[in-house]
């Protein structure tokens, strides 16, 4: 913990002062940052474990941050926002945020969400399925020791996140995993409503694992309840 750094970005004076305080009382070291073109350059030097984004900032916004931070680093980004309509959460999301929170939030929901994260990065995603080494079919391979994904013989490049959650899918392959049991296993026992994630991490899989992401053979919906891996046989 004495270790862990924290870039906060954000152009109200207060709002640094007031999370920066929270943080450091955890224990966190703490770089401050008032627009996107700051926070890239502090991140670039600082090398922070975490980045705690405000999305509305002069010079350069976060979702252009976000964008050209995910060019070179996969570091997990906890969006800090006033706006709370779902489309520009899926956009944060689908631009490489790991989490979203509103304004006005709760100290103790966003310090446990920084945990969340953190423990997320520290401990290297899921471990290894000792049980079933790898699984195949529908043109993909899941190799759980080598947290590798591949298609058609060729390496998926996947987010830390996206693996977490087909890893998640594909131990319980043929299952109906609820959303909530998605929510909890890959972003933490926090987690449970934020259905919006899982769509937008679900169509960023099916893009990179699917022949026709709109017409999904391998991620299927089941409406109202969660997803399900399946592997066709033709």
């Amino acid at each position: 913990m004495p270790d862990t750094k924290v870039l906060l970005v954000d152009d109200d004076s207060q709002i640094l002062a007031f999370v920066s305080r929270q943080l450091k009382s955890q224990g966190y070291r703490v770089e401050l940052a008032r627009n996107g073109r700051e926070a890239l350059d502090t991140a670039a030097e600082f090398l922070p474990d975490l980045i705690i984004l405000d999305l509305a900032m002069p010079v350069m916004d976060g979702t252009e941050t976000l964008e050209r931070l995910r060019e070179w680093s996969r570091m997990p980004v906890i969006v800090l926002s006033a706006r709370n309509d779902e489309s520009l959460k899926v956009r944060a999301l689908d631009l490489g945020a790991d989490d979203y929170l509103t304004k006005p939030f709760s100290v103790a929901e966003l310090l446990a969400r920084v945990r969340a994260s953190l423990r997320r990065t520290q401990s290297g995603g899921n471990p290894p399925n000792q049980n079933v080494p790898s699984l195949s079919g529908g043109g993909i391979e899941i190799d759980f020791n080598r947290h590798q994904v591949r298609r058609g013989g060729a390496e998926v490049p996947l987010t830390r996140t996206e693996y977490d959650l087909l890893h998640c899918l594909a131990t319980n392959a043929g299952k109906v995993v609820s959303h909530r049991q998605l929510l909890q296993e890959v972003w933490g026992p926090e987690y449970g409503g934020e259905t919006e994630y899982l769509r937008t991490f679900i169509k960023q899989l099916r893009r990179k694992l699917e022949n026709d992401p709109s017409r999904p053979r391998l991620l299927l919906t089941q409406p109202g309840l969660g997803y399900r891996l399946v592997f066709p046989t033709s």
